[in-house]
């Protein structure tokens, strides 16, 4: 019995040891799984190879940074803050859009044109040795003709593919993706002004090149703008081919995958075919040209349409190329969708838009350009808009969900495409916890979600794999980036940011225009000239009047059924017939902007009619944050002319010198040689006050406020009447109605008929405040104001009494100005200029003021023709408005 006992014994041990080692394993597996970090998903582009990840110099990167161009041998020794994005080659374009050179027409009419078939091999150009052969060969051309072939859908900046050359005898094709590093020996042929390169529709080819390869096109002839000079019914290269080759094209072959190679027969012929015949359209085009110059010119015309033609083309070379940088990222496309889905026109229900929704979008939308960055991709290739508002709105909690709701959105959108794209992405499928942690996390801020995105993806344990593209995301500023505040004074610091943050979005917010400002639509003269650019309204109130018709739809364009006066050659100057984006001229900012006044309104306002009607020159679009430079700059400018000419710049104290029917003589102000008076803001806060709170104020403030306003009216008792006629004193009538609607305050006791600023103004600019006898000689107006300056200055003014400056004693019955502006400081420098130095003096002055903005803003973003050494003249037409109130006054002077 003991041994059977032993035995029963020892074998529940073993059972036992048995299950505590099954448990201990069991235990030590759920660990490892539980606790052990899932395995990375590899990022698609690790087993996919994309032709740009070959280019080892890339101009344009996929950061935030702006595009910086070319720097010629002149300008190398500058850093890149003293070297504004200005264009290479200006000059030499500023002197073919002033001389156009149009000898390539005889070139091409003393050879004989080639056959309009395609017959013969072409040259396909893949090697450094067969470019540099290609490079002799266009040196020794007088033109040639040009087309590029881009790819944009898998990349995030596109890039060029193919450029096709076509001289009188040869067509080349040069492969751009083998030869991408080298294409740079291409640059000296396009930048030689002796050598004419024609393009069709060239806006975007200049572009491209300058982006890819920092080629700049000079010497351009571009027969879309012969096609608008001519008023053809259509400017298509396509209609071109017909027309004048009897060629059919098919033009769906440009939205095919340019990278593959070898290249399909179909698509070379196609390639070709847009360069190859671009010489003889252009010749049949400047037969044209000429011809319409013999038939409809008017007797001792000088124009030459040709030449027009030529100096449009070479007007487009004049563009840059920029990067659309917004204030963060993905914010616009976000505001895009938002904005539709509310009007109705996205494929939810506006009832769904809420703040919730919106935010969704947002973080999304910030996903979505944060990865088309790292990966090189197009947004839509990424993840369409279809699918961003599908994913904000259904709130999917699953991968799987995830892509269910994307690949039910872009099948419902896929009958609108012209291509089939793989929903969902490679990029999506490979990161699909990125969109899991969007949807689900709501306290993590964009700045926070942005950073993280960038190390988890391009950190040192990054998922997807650094590139030319790519890597100076991790270097580079980015926009919206805060750093984690930890001591007390960096908190103080950091709510003080937070503060300025806010005031700037409310800013934005408030002033910003809520439009596009530039619509970049043509007026044409009668003769087929460009005149100029313009909004939508300036088209229509032409059309409605019947003095334009229609002429192109895309962009709008009209042409004038009468003769101008004017033509932008007499002013010598091509700012006004040049396209303009809306953007930062300073930063390149778009999501943002507001016009901005390069000279001062309060000094513009003054001057004459045809130094400031209808000019735009001085008027550019600026950020929030260029605006504040500019401004502060135009302030400091400011006091140095006030400084210059002796004229502060606020009227400090002013006085009412009106003797009231009632008052006794005794009662009369004395004037001392002490200061006197107080100044308009002053006035104005003690007369609003005592008007609204007066009977409830202590009795020690109310008197106060009395004496402030008893001080203006010489020191006699005031009546409600006189508070009310002190609260409007300085104030124009466009600021009193203003007033009125915001304060909803009521004027009991004035009437309309009064004229508050019915005022002289004396003894501006002296050394020392107003006397008895300067007082006397001003109470017949019943005001009299002082200006005083400052200290630094009284020594230079002290010069000045005797001489013309004591004679500008100018009346400011103009109820448009502002007595607590530098409305007066402004009328009285003009009519100084005016005066002493005539026009010639106010266009000096605007060419200061230019280049103070220049100076203060570095702007590399101007348009194309703006100058500061502009004339800002013009002349009006018989019937102008301006011209008859200049007869008018020639008349009553006769």
């Amino acid at each position: 019995m003991a041994a059977d006992k032993d035995k029963l014994l020892a074998t529940a041990m073993a059972v036992i040891a048995a299950c505590f080692l099954a448990l201990a394993i069991s235990f030590r597996f759920i660990k490892q799984l539980l606790l052990t970090p899932k395995r990375k998903k590899l990022c698609y582009l690790s087993s996919e190879s994309k032709p740009q990840h070959a280019f080892k110099r890339v101009l344009a990167d996929n950061s935030y940074s702006q595009f910086k161009h070319l720097k010629r041998q002149e300008t190398a020794s500058l850093s890149d803050e003293e070297y504004p994005n200005l264009h290479p080659y200006k000059g030499e374009i500023s002197k073919l859009m002033k001389n156009p050179n149009v000898g390539f027409l005889e070139f091409l009419d003393g050879n004989e044109m080639r056959s309009m078939e395609m017959e013969g091999s072409y040259v396909w150009i893949e090697t450094e040795a067969q470019l540099r052969e290609l490079v002799e060969v266009l040196n020794s051309e007088r033109v040639f003709a040009v087309d590029t072939e881009q790819h944009s859908l898998r990349s995030f900046l596109g890039f060029t593919s193919l450029v096709q050359i076509s001289t009188i005898s040869k067509d080349y094709l040069v492969d751009t993706i083998v030869l991408h590093d080298v294409m740079g020996l291409l640059r000296p042929v396009f930048a030689n002004p002796g050598i004419c390169k024609v393009f069709h529709g060239a806006d975007n080819d200049v572009l491209w090149l300058q982006r890819d390869f920092h080629i700049y096109v000079v010497n351009l002839f571009d027969t879309a703008k012969a096609c608008d000079i001519l008023s053809k019914p259509q400017r298509s290269l396509a209609y071109l081919l017909e027309t004048c080759c009897s060629v059919a094209t098919n033009k769906l072959l440009q939205r095919e995958d340019w990278r593959r190679r070898p290249l399909p027969e179909e698509m070379i012929h196609y390639a070709r075919g847009d360069a190859h015949y671009l010489l003889h359209i252009t010749y049949c085009l400047c037969l044209e040209l000429k011809q319409v110059k013999i038939e409809n010119s008017p007797p001792g015309d000088k124009f030459h349409f040709l030449l027009e033609a030529s100096r449009r083309s070479n007007a487009t070379c004049l563009q840059l190329f920029a990067k659309d940088i917004e204030s963060f990222p993905g914010e616009v496309a976000a505001s895009s969708i938002v904005s539709r889905c509310l009007n109705g026109q996205g494929n939810i229900s506006p009832s769904v838009c809420d703040a919730k929704f919106q935010e969704r979008v947002r973080r999304l939308c910030l996903w979505r350009d944060v990865m088309a960055r790292l990966h090189d991709e197009s947004l839509r290739f990424i993840l369409s808009e279809n699918a961003i508002t599908t994913l904000a709105a259904e709130f999917p909690t699953t991968e799987t969900d995830i892509c269910s709701s994307i690949a039910k959105a872009d099948l419902d959108a896929e009958s609108l495409s012209l291509v089939s794209l793989q929903s969902p992405s490679p990029v999506v499928s490979s990161h699909l916890e990125d969109l899991l942690c969007l949807l689900q996390d709501n306290t993590a801020s964009l700045d926070g979600i942005f950073q993280m995105f960038i190390q988890r993806h391009l950190g040192p344990a990054g998922s997807c794999p650094l590139s030319a593209y790519n890597y100076a995301l991790l270097s580079k500023a980015t926009p919206g980036l805060t750093n984690r505040i930890t001591s007390n004074h960096n908190r103080f610091r950091a709510s003080k940011q937070v503060a300025k943050k806010v005031s700037r979005e409310l800013f934005v917010q408030k002033f910003s225009c809520k439009a596009p400002v530039y619509h970049n639509c043509k007026i044409y003269a009668n003769d087929g000239r460009l005149l100029c650019y313009c909004d939508h309204r300036k088209l229509q109130w032409y059309v409605s009047r019947n003095l334009a018709k229609l002429v192109e739809e895309n962009p709008p364009s009209i042409m004038l059924l009468f003769e101008p006066k004017g033509r932008p050659e007499d002013e010598d100057n091509d700012f006004y017939i040049q396209s303009k984006k809306n953007i930062c001229v300073g930063c390149g900012e778009g999501n943002h902007y507001l016009r901005y006044r390069i000279i001062p309104s309060c000094y513009r306002i003054h001057f004459p009619e045809h130094l400031k009607s209808h000019r735009s020159h001085d008027i550019v679009l600026v950020c929030v944050d260029c605006h504040e430079i500019a401004h502060a700059a135009a302030e400091k400018y400011k006091r140095q002319v006030a400084a210059e000419y002796g004229i502060p710049l606020f009227i400090r104290n002013i006085v009412d010198l009106d003797k009231p029917q009632n008052t006794p003589a005794s009662s009369l102000p004395v004037v001392s040689s002490e200061e006197v008076g107080v100044s308009p803001l002053q006035l104005r806060t003690a007369a609003m006050a005592l008007l609204r709170h007066g009977p409830q104020m202590p009795a020690q403030r109310r008197e106060e406020l009395m004496q402030v306003v008893m001080t203006y009216y010489g020191g006699r008792e005031i009546t409600d009447e006189d508070l009310e006629k002190a609260l409007l004193v300085g104030m124009s009538s466009y600021e009193r109605r203003r007033f009125e609607k915001k304060r909803g305050f009521t004027f009991k006791h004035l009437t309309n008929d009064i004229n508050l600023n019915d005022v002289k103004e004396n003894n501006i600019g002296g050394e020392t405040p107003v006397s008895i006898q300067n007082a006397s000689e001003s109470e017949e107006n019943g005001y009299i104001y002082t200006n005083t300056i400052e200290t630094e200055q009284k020594q230079d003014l002290s010069n000045e009494m005797t001489s013309p400056l004591d004679d500008r004693n100018i009346s400011l019955k103009n109820d448009k100005m502002s007595l607590l502006g530098h409305g007066p400081h402004g009328k009285q420098v003009v009519t100084h200029l005016m005066k002493e130095f005539g026009e010639d003096g106010i266009r000096e002055f605007c060419q200061r003021w230019r280049q103070v903005f220049v100076e203060a803003v570095h702007p590399r973003f101007l348009p194309g023709g703006w100058d500061v050494k502009h004339s800002g003249k013009r002349d009006f037409g018989e019937f102008s408005v301006y011209k008859m109130h200049s007869k008018e006054a020639s008349t009553a002077t006769g």
